[in-house]
């Protein structure tokens, strides 16, 4: 698995109400969700994210609430990965479970810069900012979250083992 792109850092403490704000939550529709990603954060985050692009942050991000539409938000604006300091435990599984790779990497973070351009390969356990030309080694995902993650997320790598 490996991903490309630029980078938009946000702070501390981003959690899932500044993810995709409560008053959104009357739909799942993941492309309405991603009209509104980090909002309350940064209101021209969702028009300017481009595809492959990656979020960075500081402590605790993703805490709040359990919602799922936080992630979805999030890789439905086209985010690749996210990396911050420290997660809050139940957005990360949430967004191993739809399969938005996560990185909890308190280095590459305090290096990272909005805009810096950030080359990330889980197979090899290292991530390279190609602005700055600094390497970084990221532990890698456990096997079973990486079956998860090449299936397209918990509910295709489950199918796997149900026979309907």
């Amino acid at each position: 698995m490996n991903y490309r792109g630029k980078t938009w850092k946000y702070g501390d403490n981003i959690d899932t109400d500044k993810i995709i704000p409560a008053r959104y939550l009357n739909t799942s529709d993941p492309a309405e969700l991603a009209k509104h990603c980090l909002e309350d954060e940064d209101v021209t985050f969702a028009g300017k994210v481009g595809a492959g692009d990656i979020l960075v942050a500081g402590e605790n991000f993703g805490s709040g609430s359990s919602r799922e539409h936080a992630p979805i938000a999030i890789k439905e604006c086209g985010v690749s990965v996210v990396i911050a300091k420290s997660f809050a435990r139940i957005f990360f599984r949430n967004a191993i479970n739809i399969a938005l790779p996560v990185i909890e990497d308190a280095e590459i973070v305090n290096d990272v810069q909005t805009g810096d351009e950030i080359e990330i390969d889980f197979d090899r356990g290292n991530a390279k900012n190609i602005t700055k030309g600094k390497e970084y080694k990221i532990h890698p995902l456990p096997d079973m979250m990486k079956k998860i993650m090449e299936k397209g997320g918990l509910m295709e790598y489950a199918k796997d083992f149900i026979k309907l």
